[in-house]
This record gives structure tokens, C-alpha cells and sequence, in this order.
């Protein structure tokens, strides 16, 4: 992490957070106003996210009310907080199904939690509101992972994940118009787009929240398990999973692969790790270039040196996805592409490091119907030719 002064704001910042006590206004102000957002995102609100303890909850909610009450005209936190401890607490459908027309589903933003925890919601509204139109409301690039779905609908809202403040919460009048409707529902998967539950998008009564970082409490359970059981509890959905409908064709591949690693490089392993693994693995290999710049090029130079029947995607995640969806194994870091085999039922060896802590490996872990390998460095190996043989004795 860069030592700026933002960076050491916001580390000050969330030692009053983790602690529970009230924080110096001060320091919220001067990355509020000072040219701050990338840190107080990364440093503070992620962190408070990333540790899935149910009591940072309030703590995150009583912060980013005060965030935005700073840069919205007309709020106020209090409000803001006080509809947040209301709006969290479950609750079950109180109407008739039939009387639902319209169901809104929002994203998770990221491709690998709408995979996981979104396409649930999905997938229940589906089974739930079998006369209502289902929305998908959210970025185009997740939308992909689902346009082939007929029942499925695409409210397209952009948004910047590494954007200003400003930026971040441009959306909201656009999400606010888009599913204020009446007869109509909101399912809120603890989503960017309305800031984890705190901005108001519809009325109370019609707006059904999942608190991804609380529910669960303590135990193990990976989040898409969670996702089922809270649409089991409020829908009375019992068999709602994960799922992808691209709707793409694609060609067959043994070995889908990818090493991308988002925005969190704690999670990759060497080169030459890379190396030797594709070296292993069955072949013909497809070997995703990720999202561009040193990500591509590092694929690049691995497929180079690992030899033949190697090839090299360059094109949509949801095209990946399709072609991870055919293959007969996927291997890859903590990534959208270990969720998809997941939901696929496709034999997948997921190499899980970097995380927050371990309830945060806890809640990732993929989930699904097929055979699943989790390899952890940080337990499975003192050195990366241990923890190669145990990857490849996973196969």
C-alpha cells in the first residue's frame, strides 16, 4: 500500500472503526474533502466489508451515513442510520406473490459475488414471482452472465468502482426512478449501488435487504449457502443456487485457467508457479489474459514458457465463462471464474490466498454440486514445489 497521507488518515480512521469508539471528525473530513475517496474505500470501507464480523456492521452504516449526508444535498445520517437498523432486519414476503409485478434484483457490482450471492436472488425470484418481470439491475458486463435467461431483464446502471465519491453516488437518482415502481419489489444483495443498504431506493415495505456480512453470525458457511437459506427464510424458496445462462456458444477446452487476481495481488503466487502448474495440467489449456495490461502480458509470458496446447482468451469474462462452463476442470486463484465453475458443477481447484481473514476465506470458499479442491498456501506448503505437488495431486 502507498504510504500518502491519505493512506495514514484512513489507516487512523479504521483503528477507531475496528475499535468501536467515535472517531475525530477530522479525519473523516479531510478524506472526505481532501482528495481521499481511494483510500477511505480501500483502507476503511472494504476492510470493515472484508472481515464479515456482524457487530462492524452499525459501525460501517453510522461512518458512510456521514459520508453521504457530506456529499448529498438534503440527507442526513441520522435518518440515513436509523432506516439502515430497520431495513436489515430479516423479514418475511408479506403479500401475495401474485400481486408482485415487477422484481428488482440489484448487483453485486463484482462478477464473481453476482455469480455466488446475486444469481441466488435470481434464481428465486424466478421460482418465487412466477408472473412478475425480473430485473436484473446492474453493470452490462455482469448482465452478460445472464442475458441468456428469457425470464431475466437488464436495467443497465454503471458504476465506478474506482471512482470518486461523487462518482459512486451518481447512481443512486438513476436506481432510485429505475425501481420505485409500484407493485413492485427490491431485492438488495448488499449492494455497491445503494452503498451496502444505506441509500434509499424504494419504499420500505418494498425493499428486501440481505446483510451478506452479518447473516450468518459466526459460523463457517460460504455465502452462496447463506444466499439460499435467507431466500428460503423470506421467500420460501428452498432450492435457490448459483448460476450462470450466457447464452454463448463455446468450444470444448480440458483446462480452463486464470490467474487474474482482481485488485488484491496478495492472492497470486509466483511465475514460475504458474508455469509449472499450466505445465501439469490436461491439456488442451485455456488460459484467460484476464482484464487487461500487466495482467495480459504476465499471461503471456507463462502460456510462452509452459509450452504447447496452451492457448490464450482475450475477449468478455461471460465469453470465459462460457468456456469454463464446457470445460472438464478449472483452476485458478480466488477469482469470479472458481465461482462460475462452482455454479457449473465443474470440477475446480481453487488456490485460495490473500484473504482478510478467515471468516472472509470462510464466506468466499466457492460452493457447488461438482468436485472441489481448495488449495491454501498459507497451510498447504512451506515452498511453492510443495504446494505444486499438492495441486497436482488434486488432479
Amino acid at each position: 500500500m502507498e504510504n500518502t497521507s491519505a493512506d495514514r488518515t484512513a489507516q487512523e480512521l479504521l483503528k477507531y472503526c475496528l475499535a468501536g469508539a467515535p472517531w475525530p471528525e477530522h479525519l473523516l473530513d479531510l478524506l472526505v474533502h481532501g482528495g481521499g475517496d481511494r483510500a477511505l474505500f480501500r483502507v476503511v470501507v472494504e476492510r470493515l466489508g472484508d472481515l464479515f464480523e456482524p457487530h462492524l456492521c452499525p459501525v460501517y452504516a453510522d461512518l458512510f451515513s456521514e459520508v453521504i449526508a457530506r456529499k448529498i444535498p438534503g440527507q442526513h445520517a441520522g435518518h440515513l442510520a436509523a432506516r439502515y437498523d430497520r431495513v436489515r432486519r430479516p423479514r418475511v414476503l408479506d403479500r401475495k406473490p401474485e400481486a408482485i409485478q415487477n422484481v428488482f434484483v440489484l448487483s453485486r457490482v463484482t462478477l464473481g459475488a453476482d455469480v455466488a450471492i446475486t444469481s441466488v436472488m435470481l434464481d428465486a425470484a424466478k421460482k418465487r414471482f412466477s408472473n412478475a418481470e425480473i430485473y436484473f439491475v446492474g453493470p452490462p458486463k455482469s448482465w452478460e452472465l445472464f442475458a441468456g435467461d428469457r425470464r431475466l431483464q437488464h436495467v443497465p446502471i454503471a458504476y465506478g468502482r474506482s471512482g470518486s465519491i461523487e462518482d459512486r453516488l451518481l447512481v443512486w437518482p438513476k436506481l432510485r426512478e429505475s425501481v420505485s415502481v409500484p407493485n413492485s419489489i427490491v431485492i438488495d444483495p448488499d449492494s455497491r449501488l445503494t452503498q451496502l443498504g444505506l441509500l434509499p431506493i424504494c419504499r420500505e415495505e418494498d425493499y428486501y435487504f440481505f446483510e451478506s456480512r452479518s447473516y450468518g453470525g459466526t459460523s463457517d458457511e460460504p455465502l452462496s449457502r447463506l444466499a439460499s437459506r435467507w431466500v428460503a427464510e423470506t421467500f420460501g424458496v428452498e432450492d435457490a443456487k448459483p448460476y450462470i445462462r450466457t447464452g454463448l456458444e463455446a468450444p470444448e477446452f480440458a483446462t480452463t485457467v486464470s490467474f487474474g487476481v482482481g485488485d488484491n495481488p496478495a492472492k497470486r503466487l509466483a511465475e514460475d508457479f504458474e508455469v509449472e502448474l499450466l505445465k501439469q495440467l490436461p491439456k488442451p489449456v485455456l488460459l484467460d489474459k484476464g482484464a487487461g495490461g500487466e495482467e495480459a502480458e504476465r499471461a503471456e509470458r507463462v502460456a510462452a514458457k509452459a509450452g504447447e496446447n496452451i492457448s490464450l482468451f482475450d475477449g468478455s469474462f461471460a465469453a470465459f465463462a462460457a468456456r469454463v462452463e464446457r470445460s472438464r476442470l478449472y483452476v485458478g486463484y480466488d477469482s469470479a471464474g472458481g465461482h462460475v465453475a462452482a455454479a457449473c458443477g465443474v470440477p475446480l481447484i481453487s488456490i485460495f490466498a490473500g484473504f482478510a481473514s478467515e471468516r472472509t476465506f470462510e464466506r468466499w470458499r466457492p460452493t457447488g454440486c461438482g468436485k472441489i479442491w481448495i488449495i491454501r498456501p498459507d497451510k498447504t506448503a512451506d515452498s511453492l514445489g510443495e504446494l505444486l505437488r499438492a495441486v497436482t495431486a488434486s488432479l
